[in-house]
């Protein structure tokens, strides 16, 4: 994710201290009008020519595509003591505890069960490494910290759990994962992020190069913050494997149903374009998607990532790279590159570059201009593969609130509707538990680590201003790190 409210030293060489609070102003004006500069230019023709290239490999469903088993849409009026919205690894993950409860549970899909960021994001089972400390450990303390830390550490083991539980085949490798470095000047910022999580109680190590020639790393990645806990998986296999768990539990799905509205009460009513679901209790899993509903619009934004894929590597191309433990790979750009090998030896490329959209609107629709960035990317820490083929590419979004921790709680007038967002970029395994423990609360408990995330998330701001300052401090944040990777240029040169 982009660091992007406070950047600490960019170069030891001398790039001044700054933060994107008291810089915003000017970068939202500067860099949005640098944008529409660029776009007036002529494209090269190698641009063009790499553009429908591809668009031959798009791909919009990500990891995941519609299910054999398409569940039919909801018609008619019925009845349930919960309805959830979405069928994510939230939604998915509440409605198999209330069904393990007892509960009469009915899920509404818009489109089918992980289109949405649980079929479209890089596969990391992650715990609290990377987490942006800066945003929120001054407002919320270091014991309500350490307690969010336990939240993100704990979700690992949870999944790793279901996976056996439901048995579940997602390709998981638990190989551990490496918030790594590619320039000298990436390394203070590794290790305060690593003196910052020790003292709130997550382990790791500290990889020099050394230690990471020696566990085969590619050598782009100077060294790292290696955590041993979690891994890499195939998320839609893994949000299939959910799905199929429910559908087997009794749960309700009603895919292709996108909700029109709902209205409020003791019993809620849920309106879809053929029918309603009536329930004592609500539950929105709807991420990045919330905001559409009229709720926490203040609270969370979508940022649109991407991804792309490539060819399966030859065994000689996968005997020269190297890399034998498949370590999941987070580099510490202030809006990070993911780099990872999937189980089928392709290479997966992500994020890189974000987006928000106008409105919180959330179009299904590719992004070219992220997918050439990702090229680059995989060219920079892969010379050795600048001619592979690409074969799919996908863009989606992912729920971000400003201090880039999960956004729960309750509302309506009879507390009755309950909601998860704000995964920011933390979601595979955060949004699982958090789904689990959503559950419980609906039925009367309260898990302890769910009311340790109960904070007052700060509002963004009412566009258009927040159009100018998050794309403006996104672009400050690429500008940065793109000063960094000429760096790394030169000095390969």
């Amino acid at each position: 994710m982009s660091k992007g409210l406070e950047t600490k030293q960019a170069d030891r060489s001398g790039m001044a201290r700054r933060t994107f609070v008291k810089g915003a102003a000017a970068t939202a004006l500067v860099m949005p009008a640098m944008a529409v500069m660029q776009s007036a230019r002529t494209v090269p023709a190698e641009e063009v020519k790499e553009t429908a290239d591809l668009e031959k490999y798009r791909a919009l469903g990500g990891w995941v595509e519609k299910p054999d088993d398409l569940q039919p849409a909801l018609e008619g009026d019925v009845s349930a003591d919960v309805v959830i919205v979405g069928a994510g690894f939230a939604g998915l993950s509440a409605a198999l505890e209330l069904a393990k409860q007892g509960a009469k549970v009915i899920v509404l899909e818009r489109e089918f069960a992980g289109f949405g960021a649980s079929g479209r994001n890089a596969g990391y089972l992650a715990g609290a490494l990377g987490l942006e400390y800066e945003l929120f450990l001054k407002d919320i303390g270091n014991e309500r910290a350490k307690q969010i830390v336990r939240y993100y550490e704990d979700a690992v083991t949870f999944v790793e759990e279901k996976l056996k539980e439901y048995s579940i085949d997602c390709d998981y490798n638990q190989s551990g994962l490496i918030r790594a470095g590619v320039h000298p000047s990436h390394e203070e910022k590794v290790r305060e992020g690593m003196r910052v999580g020790a003292e709130l109680g997550l382990q790791s190590e500290f990889l020099d190069e050394a230690q990471m020639r020696a566990r085969g790393i590619p050598p782009a990645f100077l060294f790292g913050n290696y955590v041993s806990r979690g891994g890499t998986l195939n998320p839609g296999k893994y949000v299939r494997g959910l799905r199929s768990a429910a559908l087997r539990a009794g749960v309700n799905l009603y895919e292709n149903t996108p909700v029109l509205s709902y209205i409020e009460g003791p019993v809620i009513q849920v309106k879809t374009a053929r029918g309603s679901v009536s329930a004592p209790a609500l539950m929105l899993a709807t991420n990045a998607y919330t905001p559409q509903f009229g709720l926490l619009a203040d609270k969370v934004i979508p940022l649109r990532l991407s991804a792309i894929e490539t060819e399966p590597l030859s065994a000689a191309q996968l005997k020269a790279l190297g890399w034998p433990r498949r370590e999941g790979i987070v580099t510490a750009h202030w809006t990070m590159e993911s780099h990872r090998l999937t189980a089928h030896n392709t290479l997966l490329v992500t994020t890189k570059r974000l987006h928000y959209p106008y409105g919180s609107k959330t179009p299904n629709v590719p992004d070219f201009d992220q997918y050439r960035e990702l090229r680059i990317a995989l060219r920079d820490r892969f010379p050795a593969l600048k001619d592979i083929a690409v074969r799919a590419c996908w863009s989606g979004y992912i729920s971000f609130a400003n201090d880039a921790l999960p956004v729960v709680g309750t509302t309506g007038a009879n507390q009755n509707i309950y909601y998860a967002a704000g995964c920011s970029g933390h979601g595979v395994a955060a949004q699982s538990v958090v789904g689990h423990m959503m559950a419980q609360r609906i039925r009367g408990t309260q898990p302890p680590l769910l009311a340790a995330l109960r904070h007052e998330t700060p509002s963004t701001l009412p566009e258009p201003l927040r159009w100018c300052f998050v794309n403006g401090a996104l672009s400050g944040a690429a500008a940065m790190d793109d000063w960094v990777n000429r760096k790394v240029r030169d000095a390969a040169a």
